[in-house]
């Protein structure tokens, strides 16, 4: 089974690039220090500085496995080509919620890259599904546990 792409924003995978220099590089020495003086300390059976800095390392392995395999599987969008006829990956798009007459504004990201309350969600999402392919002027219908939920297309621009 192939894996599946990680499609991101150039924002996003600079983001997981940095987090994951800093991990290598700053907090791995880190962590490192903290296990060697904890050893420093004498017997390690009853050393909750040594168990606290050996969970840390695991904590921190882990995440560095986790951004190699979302870098490995990126796929970015460049977001100065995105077609502003129609919402994709990688636009900011202005809604209006038909049944509360309130405007929402988002940028559509991958889902490695969805945040919520930054105003940012996935393609994969409800919202984000009935919104790719969309234009300005159309009325889309979301499908929620809640009913159906309509917006109105606004504005779709280049998110910069």
């Amino acid at each position: 089974m192939e894996e599946k792409k990680n499609i991101l924003t150039y924002e996003g995978l600079r983001k997981y690039e940095d987090e994951l220099h800093e991990l290598k590089v700053v907090k791995r020495q880190e962590v490192a220090q903290k296990i060697k003086e904890a050893r420093e300390q004498g017997d390690l059976s009853e050393n909750a500085e040594y168990d606290a800095a050996k969970d840390e390392q695991r904590d921190i392995e882990a995440r560095i496995d986790e951004l190699e395999k979302i870098l490995k599987n990126a796929e970015v969008v460049v977001e100065d080509e995105v077609d502003l006829d129609k919402i994709n990956i990688g636009c900011c798009v202005k809604i209006r919620d038909l049944e509360y007459n309130e405007d929402l504004e988002y940028k559509i990201v991958g889902s490695t890259e969805a945040n919520s309350l930054k105003g940012k969600i996935s393609n994969e999402s409800p919202v984000g599904k009935a919104l790719i392919g969309a234009k300005c002027g159309e009325i889309v219908e979301v499908e929620t546990q809640a009913g159906v939920i309509r917006y109105e297309v606004l504005e779709i621009q280049r998110s910069n």
